[in-house]
Parts: C-alpha cells; sequence; structure tokens
C-alpha cells in the first residue's frame, strides 16, 4: 500500500510539474509532493535529507550559473551579441537563422541550456524585431531545440548531466573523446531539419541597417566573467572536480564585480533570478528518492542488466531510445536522476551510459515539457507574446529529434 501511495503522489506531483495547473510555478508541486510523502510517513526525515543533499552540486552550479546569466541579460550582453548577429545577416534570412543557431550553441555549451532558454529568447525576439522579420517564430524555435541538441558537448552544458554521472564525472578529456562527435552529429542534424522545415521563411528579406547598442561597462565584465567561467569548469572538469561549487563561485564573483562596477541595486539581479528552480530540483530529488524504496531502480538495474548480457548494442539503442521517449512523459529531470541512480547502480558500458545521457539530454527536443528548459523557454516566449501549441511543437520536435537522436546514438560506434 505504502508503495502505491508514493507512486501516487509522485506522479501527480510530476504531472503538476508539466501541466502547470492555475498556472502555479512547477516549484509547488514538486515541494508539495514532497512533503507529503514527509507527513504520510512514506519517507523517513534522514531519507529526504539524503535525496536533497544529493542535488547539492546542481544547486551549486544551477545558483551560478543563473546569476551569471542574469547579470548579463541585465547588462544587456545578449542583446548586444544579437544585434551583432542580426547585423552580419546582412539582409539575409537564411544567414540570419544560421547566426542566431551559432550563438545559441555558444551559450548553450558554456552557460548551460537553461541559459539559453531563459536569456536568449528576449534577446533573439528583440534581434528579430529590430530587424523586422514578419514571422519571429522560426528563429525563436532554435532557442529550444538549441538547448537540448547542444547541451551534451561539456559536462556543465546541462545540469541533468550532474545528475546523471553523480559523483562519477568522467574526466574532460574522457567527456569530449566520449561526447564530441555525438554533439556534433546532433547539432548538425538539428539546424539541418529546423532550415529545411522552416525554409519558407528565408524568402522575406530583412533589414540591413541594424542598431549595434553600445555594449556597457559592465557588459564587458559580463562577457569577461562568462569566458572566465568556461575556463575554470574546463580546467575543474579537466582534473575531475565536481563542477557546481566553481560555477557558484564564479557566478557570485562576476554579478558581484559588476554590480559593484556599475553601482546598481544588487536586488534587481537576485530578483530576476528564477529562484523557484532551486525548491524545483530538491522537491525531484526527494520524490525520486521515494520512488527508489518501492524497488524500481533494482528492477530497472537488473533489466538493464540482461540486456547488457545478451546485447551491449541492442541495449544502447533501445535505452536511448526509451529514456528518450520517456523524458517527455515526465519530463528529463526526474527520468534523469532515475536513469542516473540505475548507471549507478549497475555495472554498465560506457557505449550503455553515452546512450542514456543522450536520450536524457536529447530526448526532451520532441515535446514542450520534456525539459525544464523547454517549460522555462515557453515562460520566455510568453513574456514576447509569442505562443506555439503543444501540437505544433510535436509534429515539429518528431522530425528534428528522432532525426537527430538517431544520428547521435550512431555516430557512438565511430
Amino acid at each position: 500500500m505504502d508503495h502505491t501511495l508514493i507512486w501516487i503522489i509522485s506522479l501527480l506531483a510530476i504531472a503538476g510539474v508539466i501541466i502547470r495547473p492555475f498556472k502555479v510555478t512547477e516549484a509547488v508541486y514538486a515541494v508539495t509532493g514532497a512533503v507529503l510523502l514527509l507527513i504520510l510517513q512514506l519517507i523517513k526525515p534522514g531519507e529526504a535529507l539524503s535525496g536533497v543533499l544529493k542535488g547539492l552540486d546542481v544547486y551549486f552550479f544551477l545558483t551560478g550559473m543563473m546569476l551569471l546569466a542574469e547579470t548579463a541579460r541585465e547588462e544587456k550582453l545578449f542583446d548586444w551579441l544579437a544585434a551583432h548577429a542580426t547585423a552580419m545577416a546582412k539582409g539575409s534570412s537564411g544567414r540570419l537563422f544560421l547566426l542566431i543557431y551559432v550563438v545559441g550553441v555558444i551559450v548553450t555549451v558554456f552557460l548551460s541550456n537553461d541559459a539559453t532558454a531563459v536569456v536568449l529568447t528576449p534577446a533573439v525576439a528583440a534581434a528579430v524585431k529590430a530587424a523586422d522579420v514578419k514571422k519571429p517564430l522560426p528563429y525563436l524555435l532554435i532557442c529550444a531545440f538549441i538547448a537540448n541538441a547542444a547541451s551534451f558537448v561539456l559536462p556543465i552544458s546541462n545540469p541533468a548531466n550532474l545528475v546523471i554521472y553523480g559523483s562519477n564525472m568522467p574526466p574532460l578529456l574522457h567527456w569530449l573523446a566520449q561526447y564530441t562527435i555525438p554533439s556534433v552529429f546532433s547539432i548538425v542534424v538539428t539546424y539541418l531539419v529546423l532550415q529545411f522545415t522552416q525554409r519558407s521563411c528565408f524568402k522575406i528579406a530583412i533589414k540591413t541597417h541594424i542598431e549595434i547598442p553600445v555594449l556597457s561597462q559592465g557588459g564587458k565584465t559580463a562577457l569577461i566573467g562568462i569566458v572566465s567561467t568556461a575556463v575554470v569548469l574546463l580546467a575543474s572538469s579537466a582534473f575531475g572536480i565536481q563542477l557546481g561549487l566553481p560555477t557558484a563561485i564564479t557566478g557570485i564573483l562576476t554579478s558581484a564585480i559588476v554590480i559593484i562596477r556599475s553601482k546598481k541595486n544588487p536586488l534587481i539581479v537576485i530578483k530576476g533570478v528564477s529562484w523557484a528552480v532551486l525548491p524545483l530540483v530538491a522537491g525531484l530529488f526527494v520524490i525520486v528518492e521515494a520512488i527508489n524504496k518501492t524497488g524500481l531502480i533494482g528492477q530497472l538495474t537488473n533489466l538493464l542488466n540482461q540486456g547488457i548480457a545478451h546485447s551491449s548494442t541492442g541495449t544502447a539503442w533501445a535505452a536511448g531510445g526509451l529514456v528518450a521517449v520517456v523524458c517527455n512523459l515526465m519530463n528529463n529531470l526526474p527520468a534523469g536522476l532515475i536513469a542516473g541512480n540505475v548507471l549507478q547502480a549497475g555495472h554498465v558500458p560506457e557505449m550503455v551510459k553515452s546512450a542514456v545521457l543522450i536520450g536524457v539530454d536529447l530526448g526532451p527536443n520532441l515535446s514542450i515539457t520534456g525539459s525544464l528548459a523547454t517549460i522555462l523557454w515557453l515562460v520566455a516566449l510568453r513574456r514576447e507574446n509569442q505562443t506555439v501549441s503543444a501540437w505544433t511543437f510535436l509534429k515539429l520536435g518528431s522530425v528534428v529529434m528522432t532525426s537527430a537522436l538517431i544520428a547521435a546514438l550512431a555516430s557512438l560506434w565511430i
């Protein structure tokens, strides 16, 4: 009976996170689910605390990245980059599409997919408005799709990467050897399919004279901070240091320096950060800790080991594809937490582990509820008075995600 209640509460909480009834922030449903599990004594306080502490590195990582991203947004750094990309397009819609895509890749790789969704989306909206683009949605779609397609270039590109590997994060050189080629395939195929499906928007010329805003001193400092953060994280990854604390330190330092030099009220940056993401993640960690008590992790671990014993190649394909689909049914964060526990519990070949990570990172490109980044993108989209229906995204995502996933998984054997 306890196991049944755990599943009911967990699934309702996850459904609340995905559907967001009454337009309440996602964190409310995750935290409510965790609290109910505690009240009904379905999970002990010590077990809940253990679940929360497992996400410590993720909280640090998200805190640093959100502060860094919000500081850069407040100093108009991304607007400046988007304006330059628009000017470089020289009146070509196709070139503008490519340039925005490239900027999206860079932001995702070095600032994480959530930063791309939250920060780049309004910048792209401003850029296409300045270019007098009649149909901005194809350009805004870039922010959603590249946020997931480029999210396994580096360990820092997606918080889900930290969740899956936990304290066993591979060294940077090992990561690059394993994921560089799949990342290239994912990024290139996603671009080609997006470019083909949105080709009708390239027939319309755009403005050639774009006003480039002056980058403030704070914006320059934020840019230096971003580059410095990338260097610190790459070094940390190379030496096998967990990425959360270095990210938090560099993000806080950069924000502090920019705020002090520009003599701004720090509350402006602090209020702009989506702090609700932290209790959302903590609540999901507690929920997954409760699900672990039902024996799900053990059952999945046994199934995975049986599949590997039969065929590691077939298991890699099946695991990557199945996880990609499941992410869209329950969001990739809880799916990644469960997958990470399964991978860490068993003796899994690197090929299978890589296939699962690619499924968790790339799979959410199927639907608008697949990842936290895509949900955040939807919120940013609404602020720009733009909408996209779940069906429209699903039709496009089924082609974009499936093509990129097959290419990325197949490239693991190169």
